[in-house]
């Protein structure tokens, strides 16, 4: 079920009337969110909730267990350990089976068929769940986090199954601990409070991001160039590299937005996951800012076992460039998101390496033209990344930057229009925040009838700057 459309409209009008009446009730009304969370789920199709099921039981078990293995005081044991581990592997080879394995049987084949062996190998196409990848990852930071101690007591089953399978955050986040989510389902909110003018302008803007600018940049010039490089000049190309970087931003910056919103109108309240990210002045900044749920997960998960900075510098940058290696391929099975992630973590160890050894040194220029180079810079190795992220294969990713630098071409699709556009969707994100705090304040002060119906007047008009249909969100497939 997409939030954009009017199956999600009159789904969410139940479960924002039946959510009030029942909150009093806290057991009923877990319950009914789990069930409304189900049937969003299902509305795709409802094998996913097998899946999902056994997610949550598995991961509820193991949390259990490793809980009453820990010592009184709280602390690790060698079974706590290892039933960490177990959890993890399980985990991951779910995720593996579901997103990976085509991926790898196909690998090998072409691999053996290079060295002359002809071999067959079974192709399963394996569906995969959509958001498999996000609540997978909150599974295994619950039980992670219950292992390190951090946990008085684990939830019960009704609260982790609603904490994994909440709807608003289920299918592409924000990936939230069960730390930020689980103390809210037993609060007792007064909808009196409920946050709703932030809510409005939360879902309106992320509509507004989704439908039409990133729907528009998209059929304008990202299809049809990325479908077919060759027939298109460097202009063109160069304009859909980063009227791509403006359409998955506004995509699922766009999703952050409504689900947070959603969830707000729910009387529950996400962690931010973008925070202007095209801004950054370094790729260490833009990882601080772009996907900052998954970003501190990857941290906190994955870095830090790794060895963090703990160690001498080779094994830093060893453990900086794994980990990015390792968010590219989780974001999916081809070599073009391992290509993705290994620019990112190269460039992150660069820049550690430069701060390391210039640290101090002045380069004699003005430092409003030393950030503006930094942005610059920044901005355009992101950009890079973003051509192997978007392309259908590492040929199609290269046949793209190939026409930057040679032949000629059509320049369809560059117009006055979408210049605009992606200047001023890049130029936006330098708006200091206050300025639409400010704006948010003074909505705040209307009447819920008038802000309903502005929310009211705002969706119409992107309902109708929007194109026929909406596509499906591009994080979905992760």
């Amino acid at each position: 079920m997409l939030f954009p459309t009017v199956d999600f409209a009159v789904f969410f009008v139940v479960v924002f009337t039946f959510s009030w009446l029942l909150r009093p009730y806290r057991q009923v009304w877990k319950a009914f969110i789990l069930a409304a969370s189900c049937v969003f789920y299902g509305w795709w199709s409802w094998n996913y909730l097998l899946v999902l099921f056994v997610s949550i039981g598995m991961n509820w078990a193991f949390g259990l267990l490793t809980f009453r293995v820990l010592t009184p005081e709280g602390e690790r044991t060698t079974a706590s350990r290892w039933l960490v581990r177990l959890a993890v592997v399980a985990n991951l080879g779910i995720l593996g089976y579901f997103k990976y394995a085509d991926f790898f049987i196909s690998t090998i084949t072409d691999k053996l068929r290079t060295v002359g062996i002809a071999v067959d190998g079974p192709i399963l196409n394996v569906v995969l769940p959509i958001g498999i990848s996000f609540f997978t990852f909150q599974a295994i930071s619950y039980v992670i986090d219950i292992g390190r101690g951090q946990w008085r007591r684990p939830l019960s089953l009704l609260d982790f199954a609603v904490y994994l399978s909440f709807f608003a955050h289920l299918v592409a986040g924000p990936i939230v601990r069960a730390s930020e989510f689980a103390p809210q389902l037993d609060e007792n909110p007064n909808p009196r409070y409920v946050r709703s003018a932030e809510a409005f302008m939360l879902i309106f803007r992320g509509m507004f991001k989704k439908v039409v600018i990133s729907s528009f940049l998209a059929i304008q010039i990202v299809d049809p160039v990325f479908a077919l490089p060759e027939a298109h000049d460097r202009w063109a190309v160069l304009w859909a590299i980063y009227a791509y970087a403006i359409q998955i931003y506004a995509d699922f910056s766009g999703y952050t937005d409504i689900a947070i919103g959603v969830a707000l109108l729910l009387g529950v309240r996400f962690p931010q996951n973008f925070d202007s990210p095209y801004i950054a002045l370094s790729l260490q900044d833009f990882w601080r800012r772009w996907h900052m749920t998954l970003s501190r997960w990857l941290r906190d998960y994955l870095y830090i076992p790794l060895g963090g900075n703990r160690g001498s510098k080779a094994f830093t940058y060893r453990n900086l460039f794994l980990v990015m290696l390792i968010g590219g391929l989780w974001h999916g099975a081809d070599w073009t998101f391992v290509v993705w992630g290994a620019i990112h973590g190269a460039y992150l160890v660069g820049e550690r390496v430069v701060k390391e050894r210039w640290h101090g040194h002045e380069l004699g220029l003005p430092p409003v033209l030393v950030k503006v180079l930094q942005w610059l810079l920044t901005f355009n190795v992101v950009c890079l990344a973003w051509v192997f992220f978007r392309a259908t294969s590492i040929d199609n990713a290269f046949a793209m930057l190939g026409r930057l630098f040679s032949g000629a071409g059509s320049p369809g699709g560059v117009t006055v229009l979408l210049i605009v556009t992606v200047v001023a969707s890049i130029a936006s994100q330098f708006v200091p925040p206050r300025i639409p705090a400010r704006f948010e304040v003074r909505f705040a002060t209307l009447a819920p009838v008038l802000q309903i119906l502005a929310l009211a007047a705002g969706l119409v008009l992107i309902d109708a700057l929007g194109p026929e249909g909406v596509a499906p969100f591009i994080y979905f497939q992760f």
